[in-house]
């Protein structure tokens, strides 16, 4: 049937039909252009954590924790955030960190913000799923990972 036929023809009878796939070497090629016009992008955001990740020691994170729980839940929940990461790396220095006798809330906090929370990652997030996205997302990750935090860190408390 050809597209004009289709076009003249009511809404209920077209949705039956089955609208032909595109070729699979134009879905190749549109999916290269997207991927190299954001290339330069992933580059310097793996460039950016490669360098956080060098630069931020466990050491360095444990002068920043205090043991005050509300602040040690903001403190590790900002330094998580910059120093994004491999979720199995977060675990491995979560349990450095705790070994070191930082408090469950930092630690919590850190690791939590350090998955879910990105600085570095925000302009590729906002380039790919629009600023509002970017902005709400981050912002729910924030509240979640403080709420996360405490409530995780409280229960600890309780159970032991």
């Amino acid at each position: 049937m050809k597209k004009k036929e289709q076009q003249n023809m009511p809404a209920g009878q077209r949705a039956g039909m089955v609208e032909p796939r595109p070729p699979f070497l134009l879905v190749l090629k549109r999916s290269s252009r997207m991927f190299l016009s954001m290339a330069p992008l992933l580059v310097g955001i793996m460039g950016l954590v490669g360098l956080v990740q060098t630069l931020v020691t466990p050491e360095m994170l444990a002068l920043l924790f205090r043991g005050r729980p509300v602040t040690d839940t903001l403190v590790g929940t900002l330094a998580g955030a910059a120093a994004t990461g491999n979720p199995v790396v977060s675990y491995l220095l979560g349990g450095e960190l705790l070994q070191q006798g930082i408090s469950l809330y930092a630690v919590t906090a850190f690791v939590l913000s350090w998955v879910t929370l990105g600085v570095i990652q925000l302009p590729m997030e906002a380039e790919m799923f629009g600023f509002r996205f970017m902005l709400l997302r981050n912002l729910l990750a924030l509240g979640g990972t403080i709420l996360v935090a405490v409530l995780t860190a409280f229960t600890m408390q309780v159970l032991s």
